[in-house]
């Protein structure tokens, strides 16, 4: 990919990301380090984007590591990969790698890998230099551990260092373009309750929470600002209806916010009464140059437009299951985020196949507003591998 396509993407994914309605004056929250915000894993991905209270799997390392404790297979390997402007390049994506492993009947630790590559970038300074090639990249690795509090309920505490490396040195060779690292820690919650009947059939109710990536800004030069990682709270529930012995629906709602305090409005304001600004003041909303303990307890009210704004920053997603004898799952989900804080507005199809203890999970991502996605008409596919003992749970 050359430098040309390379700044044109990059553009592209600012722009979306930043996109504001004309209308309204909006104050979308930015970070660094945003492709944590993105379904690495297939089956999520055909759910809305959803996971913090779904049946346990392997990628509860990313939505909700409390849910390792009650996972069914005591070893659990997977592999996803997700294509990222996939109509534009071939070479831009986000690859998945997690391990859990269920120790007894109250534990279980966990971890993964998560890459984000903006493929091969070929640099040049003139019309016959040969170039240099770069590989920008992010990623983070994780490390949990999961404990039952109870039969039906059980916390997690993650662990996660993460590396940014996306700045390009080319003719400046004085430019600082060193990676830019920071950490962050996890805490979650998950709860699942046991079969119950009803009239008609039986059921299991799930919730589940998730504070992820509480962690200090990140720096990519000693004379730069620094940015907030995306600190995140995700809180969820759903319901398994058990129609019969082999045929299961899920349904099942989320919310989530970043804990990242809201840039306030700014003008220039005429203090000494010519007529002309002479400094730029904070107007409506809070000083967003904080530290990140600061800044996650400020997030929740320092919207410029009060609380009608702060129930902008809050996106939802509904997501369906259907499982048939454990072996056939058809999914739906829907994600909508405020048009004033982003946009995000898509639908999800989703599919998965087990066969000899290997799960084969496929996704699709069609937009539905007026902000088209990276991964629109994106197909996702993730593997996942279990052996072992077991320990069923219902």
């Amino acid at each position: 990919m050359n430098k040309s396509l390379a700044l044109l993407i990059a553009a592209f994914i600012l722009s979306s990301s930043l996109l504001r309605a004309q209308d309204d004056d909006p104050n979308t929250i930015t970070t660094a380090v945003p492709f944590l915000g993105i379904a690495a894993d297939a089956r999520a991905a055909g759910m809305g984007e959803q996971g913090v209270a779904t049946r346990p799997d392997a990628y509860g390392v990313q939505w909700n590591p409390a849910k390792l404790a009650f996972l069914e297979d005591q070893h659990n390997i997977g592999v996803n990969y997700t294509p990222y402007l996939g109509n534009l390049v071939n070479d831009i994506g986000i690859l998945q790698a997690v391990y859990a492993n269920r120790i007894n009947d109250r534990s279980a630790f966990g971890a993964s890998l998560r890459y984000f590559t903006l493929g091969t970038i070929t640099t040049t300074t003139s019309a016959n230099d040969p170039g240099i090639d770069v590989n920008p990249n992010e990623f983070t690795l994780d490390a949990t551990y999961a404990l039952k509090l109870d039969e039906r309920f059980s916390m997690a505490v993650s662990g996660r260092f993460l590396r940014s490396d996306l700045r390009i040195a080319q003719a400046n060779p004085n430019l600082d373009a060193s990676a830019a690292s920071s950490f962050g820690v996890d805490i979650s919650g998950y709860y699942q309750s046991e079969e119950q009947i009803y009239n008609n059939f039986d059921g299991r109710w799930r919730a589940g929470f998730n504070i992820s990536n509480i962690g200090p800004k990140i720096k990519y030069s000693d004379d730069g600002d620094e940015n907030f990682i995306p600190t995140n709270l995700k809180l969820g529930g759903g319901f398994d209806f058990i129609l019969d012995s082999y045929n299961k629906v899920f349904v099942g709602l989320e919310f989530n916010k970043l804990l990242v305090p809201t840039p306030p409005r700014r003008e220039n304001v005429d203090i000494d009464g010519d007529g002309i600004g002479d400094e730029i003041q904070i107007v409506a909303g809070k000083d967003d140059d904080v530290n990140f303990f600061t800044g996650i307890f400020q997030s929740f009210g320092d919207a410029p437009d009060g609380f009608s704004e702060e129930l902008k920053e809050i996106t939802w997603s509904f997501a369906s299951e259907y499982t048939y004898d454990d072996v056939f799952s058809f999914r739906l989900g829907y994600f909508n985020e405020s048009d004033i804080k982003g946009a995000r507005k898509f639908a999800t199809l989703g599919a998965g196949f087990e066969f000899n203890s290997i799960d084969l999970d496929i996704s699709y991502l069609f937009s539905t507003g007026s902000v088209r996605s990276p991964l629109e008409n994106t197909l996702r596919f993730g593997l996942t591998f279990s052996f072992g003992g077991e320990y069923p749970e219902y």
